[in-house]
C-alpha cells in the first residue's frame, strides 16, 4: 500500500521565536498548514474560531501557563492537543494528560518526530468512527454534528449547554453525579454547584420546562441530575 503522509492544520503555540520559526519552516516544508502564536490569549481566540486541526503548545508562556491554556482550550474545543515542552516529570506529564492533552513531547525534539507525533493523533481523530445520534423521546442530540432537536424543531444551544445535553443523554435514565459533570463536561476535579445550577436552568428553558414542572430534565437533590423521557 502506498505511504500517504498525513496533512494538517495547525496552530504552533510558543514563545521562543528562534524555535517558532524553526517549527514554522519545517512543519511547512512536511506539507502542513501552520499558524503560530507567541501567547496563550491569541492561540485560545484561534482555537475559539475552529481554525487548527491541531495544536502544538508548550507550557512556558509569558501571559499563562500552558496547562491552565490547555483547560481553557479544553472548555471550547476538542481540538487535539500535543503539549510540547521542557518540563519532564512524570506527575507533569499525568498531570496534563489527564487535563485533556493528547500527546506529550519533551524538548528538544526534531520537526520529523512531531510530524510523526501529529499523523499518529491525526490518525485517530480522523478515521474515528461516527456515532448514531441519541434520541430520548422527541428529544435528538448528534454528538457528532454538535446538533440538538425537540420535536423536530432545532434547539440553539451554547457550546456548554450543549455538551451537558450530550453527556446526560449518553447516559439517559441514570442519574449523573455533579462531580461526573464537572470532570466531564467542564474538565473541571472541583468546582461550583450554582455553575452546574445556571446551565440546566438555561437547557431547562430551551427545552420548554422548569425545575418545578421538569419533562426531561430531573434533579435527584444530593446528588445529581437524570435525562428521562417523559411518560
Amino acid at each position: 500500500m502506498l505511504y500517504r503522509p498525513i496533512v494538517a492544520t495547525v496552530l504552533l503555540v510558543e514563545d521562543d521565536a528562534h524555535v517558532r520559526q524553526a517549527l514554522l519552516r519545517e512543519l511547512r516544508a512536511l506539507g502542513h498548514a501552520v499558524s503560530s502564536a507567541g501567547r496563550a490569549l491569541d492561540a485560545l481566540r484561534e482555537v475559539a474560531a475552529g481554525g487548527p486541526e491541531v495544536v502544538v503548545l508548550d507550557l512556558g508562556l509569558p501571559d499563562l501557563d500552558g496547562g491552565e491554556a490547555l483547560k481553557m482550550m479544553r472548555a471550547v474545543s476538542d481540538v487535539p492537543v500535543i503539549v510540547a515542552t521542557a518540563r519532564d516529570g512524570e506527575q507533569e506529564i499525568i498531570r496534563l494528560l489527564g487535563s485533556g492533552a493528547d500527546d506529550y513531547l519533551t524538548k528538544p525534539f526534531s520537526a520529523v518526530h512531531l510530524h510523526a507525533r501529529i499523523e499518529a493523533v491525526l490518525r485517530r481523530t480522523r478515521t474515528a468512527p461516527r456515532n448514531e445520534a441519541l434520541v430520548v423521546g422527541d428529544l435528538r442530540v448528534d454528538a457528532d454534528r454538535r446538533e440538538a432537536s425537540l420535536a423536530g424543531t432545532p434547539l440553539q444551544l451554547s457550546r456548554r449547554e450543549f455538551d451537558l445535553l450530550a453527556h446526560l443523554a449518553r447516559h439517559a435514565g441514570r442519574v449523573v453525579r455533579r462531580q461526573e459533570l464537572l470532570a466531564e463536561v467542564w474538565r473541571q476535579p472541583h468546582g461550583d454547584d450554582q455553575t452546574i445550577d445556571v446551565h440546566l436552568s438555561w437547557l431547562r428553558r430551551k427545552l420548554g420546562e422548569s425545575a418545578a414542572r421538569p419533562r426531561y430534565l430531573h434533579t435527584v437533590r444530593g446528588v445529581g441530575v437524570m435525562l428521562m423521557a417523559p411518560e
